[in-house]
Order: structure tokens, then sequence, then C-alpha cells
């Protein structure tokens, strides 16, 4: 295998974290990412494995106390400070190589479900049903959770061509999707005259083939072939979500999975370095589509909503709905009841709410500037819906950091008590008592510092998009959605000044 001699060049004041000596020699190898990805399979197998046979008791099982509480607080960390490291890592998608290995080639995914409107859909599900279900207190049901989302992999992967359950199902991956937008790093090349002549496109279609094939990259004088690649078993399937990577401009769809700079035969892809929430200022950076504007103000929304199902007012709520719409003279279970308000609570509140606000807030901005009869509605609207994401963010990370910093050594004694359980005494008898910062004053002051830094980056997003948009009558564009993303953030200091369920664990000794 011969590769055409390129001139490569570095864009302006960005790092290919690939050319750096070890680190982008580990992450371009051929199992540079199933390094990364075995830990994390062992990890859900022991936690399906503890969720199902260990202690049914969400302070004492692994299957709770990894995922509800440190895992989430990790991975906002990730997300500001390696980018969409989690996907990358991704355990899930084991099982989706070996099924795209096995069916060779799928169907087209629905065209009606290629949407982000299905991701909004599974987010909304999923936090009602860790809601509903109180699966931070049930090893079992997260040990459920976890096989569903290996088998969702599978399935969806065997049937069709392109990742629908990444790009499309998982919410988990459209969480990270959204706030990786933030993140300092995305996929680029350094030459876009390699990828116009490449023969192949292997960054989007790979260089797996079940029998090699010798693909001609350039004649020689004489006639002959001189420069070639093969593709092979060996190959790498390429871009999962369909990713051209000349073409990319957002992180919003990108599992940071690097099969495409494994794949391209010619070492022209990079994962470049650049400014902590730049891709939201770009006006390039998204198409106007509704749905992945709702994406992006939807996740904040959903982000209040969850942290206010963690407060005392949230029972006066659901007792309030449940009279007031009849459903305990109804007959029905206390879980039905529970489910059916709970659904009220998180769709009303975490999405018809803000995607009401958002519209009327783009109304007022297209009133205000004049603009009405130059720009539609969806313009105004999905221009500003990035500078939501900064905001959601800093709600995220304030909610999942609190459960992170007051419980960060739980897993300690959970571990323990595995161990155990199963007559392996390595470290020894469980000690109850370890827990995490007990400061009620320090953990406060986190909460509110990861709120008013979002807050402000979110303005800040916001006035760029209005310069942009309106120039001269930028500050009457930026009016309403400065006043929305002022509720929201007041909205979230007020949630967050109440006490909230520390699930998951207890403190005692």
């Amino acid at each position: 295998m011969t590769t055409p001699p390129v001139a490569l060049y570095r864009p302006p004041s960005a790092i290919d974290v690939l050319r750096l000596p070890v680190i982008g020699r580990l992450l371009r190898h051929r199992y540079g990412r199933l390094l990364l990805q075995i830990p994390f399979f062992a990890l859900a197998v022991l936690l399906v494995y503890d969720g199902f046979t260990g202690e049914q008791v969400a302070a004492r099982n692994l299957a709770t106390i990894v995922p509800w509480v440190h895992f989430r607080g990790m991975a906002v960390l990730a997300l500001l400070l390696l980018g969409n490291f989690f996907c990358m890592g991704c355990p899930f998608t084991i099982p989706r190589t070996l099924a795209k290995r096995l069916s060779q080639r799928g169907g087209q995914f629905p065209r009606l479900l290629r949407t982000k409107w299905v991701a909004i859909g599974m987010l909304l599900g999923l936090f009602f049903v860790y809601e509903w279900l109180d699966l931070w207190s049930s090893p079992a049901l997260t040990a459920w959770l976890i096989v569903a989302y290996f088998a969702s992999s599978f399935v969806l992967e065997a049937l069709f061509e392109e990742s629908p359950f990444c790009k499309y199902v998982c919410p988990l991956g459209s969480f990270n999707f959204v706030y990786a937008t933030v993140s300092p790093l995305q996929i680029g090349v350094h030459d876009r005259d390699v990828c116009r002549t490449c023969v192949g496109k292997e960054c989007i279609n790979g260089s797996y083939a079940p029998q090699p094939v010798i693909l001609i990259d350039q004649i020689g004088l004489h006639g002959a072939p001189d420069v070639t690649h093969t593709h092979s078993p060996q190959g790498t399937l390429g871009c999962g979500t369909l990713l051209f990577a000349p073409q990319v401009k957002s992180n919003l769809d990108c599992t940071m999975c690097l099969d495409c700079a494994r794949a391209c035969p010619h070492q022209n892809v990079g994962l470049f370095t650049r400014a902590l929430g730049a891709e939201l200022t770009r006006p390039d950076a998204y198409a106007p589509r509704y749905d992945r504007a709702f994406l992006m103000i939807g996740l904040a929304g959903l982000a209040l909503v969850n942290a206010f199902g963690m407060v005392p007012p949230v029972y006066v709520l659901m007792q309030t709905l449940a009279d007031g719409l009849g459903l305990t003279r109804l007959g029905l279970s206390a879980l039905a009841i529970e489910g059916v308000v709970l659904l009220l609570i998180f769709g009303v509140g975490g999405l018809l709410i803000p995607f009401a606000l958002s519209v009327v807030a783009a109304q007022m901005a297209r009133l205000l500037t004049g603009t009405r009869k130059r720009d539609s509605l969806r313009t105004a609207l999905t221009a500003f819906a990035p500078a939501f994401v900064p905001l959601g963010l800093g709600v995220w990370t304030a909610h999942y950091g609190y459960h992170f910093l007051i419980g960060f050594l739980t897993i300690i004694p959970a571990f323990q008590n595995f161990l155990a359980d199963h007559r392996i005494p390595l470290l020894g008898t469980p000690n109850w008592s370890l827990s995490g910062i007990q400061n009620d004053t320090l953990v406060g002051f986190f909460q509110t510092v990861a709120l008013l830094v979002g807050f402000g980056a979110a303005l800040w997003v916001a006035q760029k998009i209005a310069d942009r948009l309106y120039r001269r009558a930028a500050f009457r564009g930026l009016l309403s959605w400065a006043l929305l993303l002022l509720v929201l953030m007041l909205a979230g200091l007020a949630v967050f000044s109440l006490p909230m369920e520390m699930r998951g664990f207890t403190l005692s000794s």
C-alpha cells in the first residue's frame, strides 16, 4: 500500500491532537478506540451483574452509584475539557460494530425518523422514566436499562445502513452531541484539496471490505497505477453518522470515534483544537432546522424540570395536578397517577413552555428590529437556539455536580461491598461513612457559579448572534432573548436554593 505525497498544513491557531507524539499515535491506532471501550464495556458488564445479583439497595450497589452519582458528574466535565469523550469510548458501540460486520449492508432508516424530534422524544422518555420508576433507587431496573441500550444498538445497527442508534435514538448520545458543541476539540482536515481528489472518500465510506480491494489513486506517466491503497477485512467501517470530514462544521452529530481519521489513506483527517464555545457563534455551523433548535432549547428546559423533580415543591405540584385533573377519583393506582402527572410536568414544563417562550422571543425580536418581512420565524428562532446550550450546560453542571460533590467517595464502600459479597477480601470492610463534601454553603456556591457562568456565556453567544443578524438593531434584537435567558437562570437559582434529595446513597456509619 502506498500513499500520495501531499503537502499538509495546519489551520491557523489549531493543534491536531492526532499529530501529538504519544496520544496521537494511540488514538490513530487501529485498536485505539477499542482500548478505550474495553474498560467501559467491562464496567457496564459489572454494573449489570451487580444490578441483578447484588443487594437491591441504591447506596450499596454499583449499578446505581456509578451511573447516577459518578458518571453524570464526570460526563459534563469531560464535555467541557475533552469533547464527546464518552461517545468515543461508548461500550454500546461494540455490539454495533459486530452487527455492521455481520449484516454488511442494511436498509435505510425511515426518512420520517431521520430527525432530532426522535432524540427529543427519547430524552423526554429517559428523564420521565428515571423519575417515574425511581431508576436511581433500583439497581435491577438500572441494569435492565443498560441491557436495553446494548440490545437496541445491536438491532438497529444490524437492520440499517446508517447508525441510527447513535445519531437519532440514543438519549445519552443526543445529550453529548448538544453539549460537545461547547468543547475545545473538533474533527477537521489539513488540506481540502486532498479531499477533493480522494478516490474512496474513506472518511465517510470506510476502508473495510470483506475481500481485499485495490483502489487507484494516481496513474503514472506510462499509464500504469503508481499510487494505490487497499480496502480489506482489517479496514475501518467509516463514519457511522455519515459526516464527510472536510464538511464538518459542528460536533452536533459527531461521536468522535475517529474512524474517519483511521480510515483516511492520506492521513489528512485530524482532531483539532478550537476556542471554547466557538462553534455556537458560527453562522454556518447549523442548518436552520426546528428539530435541532428545539433539541438545544428543550435540553435547557428539561435540565430545570429534572432538577425541580428533586425539591419539595414538586410533590405539592404533583398532588395539585392529580386533584385538579380528577385522577384521584378515577380509581387509578398511585403509580399510574404519578406517571400521568410526571409526564405532564416534564412534557409541558420541560418542552412545551420553553418552546413556546422561544417562539415568543423570536417574534418579539423580529418585531423590535423590523425584520418580520426579511426573516422568517424559523430563521430568527434557529439562529438564537445555540445560546441555550451554555445555559443548559450550566444547569446540568449544577445538578449533576451536586450529586457528584456530595457523594464522590461513595463508590469506595459500594465496591468494597461488591467484593465482600463475592468473598474477595481485598479492600476490607465497607466504610459507609464515606461520602463527599458535606458543606452546603460550598456546594451551593459551586451551583451558583455554574449557573452564572452558563448564563454569562449564553448572553455572550446571544449578543454575537444579534450583532450578526441585526447589526445596528442588535440591542433590540437581543432584548427578548436576554430576558428569556434571565428568567430561566433565575428559575435555576430558585430551584437550587431549595434542599435537594441526595438520591442513590445515604450518609450512615
